[in-house]
């Protein structure tokens, strides 16, 4: 007896450790490996468009994020209850009331922010990022899986949202976070700093040029990192020549 009860929790702490794995693995697609930003170029729109600021970018990537972890849960849920016929209008409606919510409460307490992202704040609903997890992946799985999954896609998307915008600002304005006092109050007006003088700066940075060149670079970057980590691991497979 005592064996088999051995043998049970054995097994129990192997579905936990195997579920723990599934979840980091997911959520590490979402941010890394299958970026929808860098590896899909999904909402490229926004993406290049928005990101003329880092406090524009961060505003933009919060609300997404918001919207597809409530739409990939809301989905997930309802999954079973939708007919396949009509599941796209349905998950339409749901992220458009999602958007529309998001949006009706920046414009009322960050107006300066809603003024900043303009109709992309509204062009969320079309984003192809929010309606293909919907899709492709909380339609077909739980809430906790689904959750999971849009966290690591919102993250994942912010971030390439952060750091275009980040990077464009200092080249094309020579400043970071201008404007962050008007997001985070107080507490933003710390962030708000000059890297270069106004004579130095590259205006083709912060238009829609410089964002393709900006982004170029940073998907270059990403596929260089790639393939270096997995040349490294085979060549440390690699059986090395004896030499006589």
């Amino acid at each position: 007896m005592d064996n088999k009860i051995d043998t049970v929790e054995g097994k129990k702490k192997k579905v936990k450790a195997s579920a723990k794995t599934s979840l980091l693995k997911i959520l590490f697609e979402g941010i890394w490996s299958n970026n929808p930003g860098l590896c899909q170029l999904l909402g490229l729109c926004p993406l290049l468009a928005v990101t003329t600021s880092a406090v524009s970018a961060i505003g933009l990537g919060l609300a997404t994020l918001i919207v597809v972890c409530a739409s990939s849960v809301i989905i997930s849920l309802i999954r079973r209850c939708i007919f396949k016929e009509v599941r796209i209008p349905i998950y339409v409606l749901f992220i458009a009331t999602l958007v529309t919510l998001v949006k009706f409460y920046i414009e009322a307490y960050f107006p300066d922010l809603n003024s900043q992202l303009g109709i992309y704040l509204a062009l969320i609903v079309t984003n192809c990022i929010i309606m293909g997890r919907a899709e492709a992946f909380a339609s077909r799985n739980g809430p906790i899986l689904a959750f999971v999954d849009a966290v690591g896609t919102g993250v994942g998307f912010s971030l390439v949202l952060f750091v275009l915008g980040a990077v464009r600002e200092i080249i094309g304005q020579g400043t970071l976070f201008m404007g962050a006092s008007k997001l985070f109050g107080s507490f933003g007006e710390a962030l708000e700093c000059t890297f270069i003088n106004a004579d130095y700066t590259l205006m083709v940075a912060i238009l829609p040029p410089g964002g393709f060149f900006v982004l170029a670079f940073m998907i270059a970057l990403k596929n260089f990192m790639q393939n270096f980590r997995r040349h490294k691991i085979e060549n440390s497979f690699r059986i090395k020549s004896i030499q006589n």
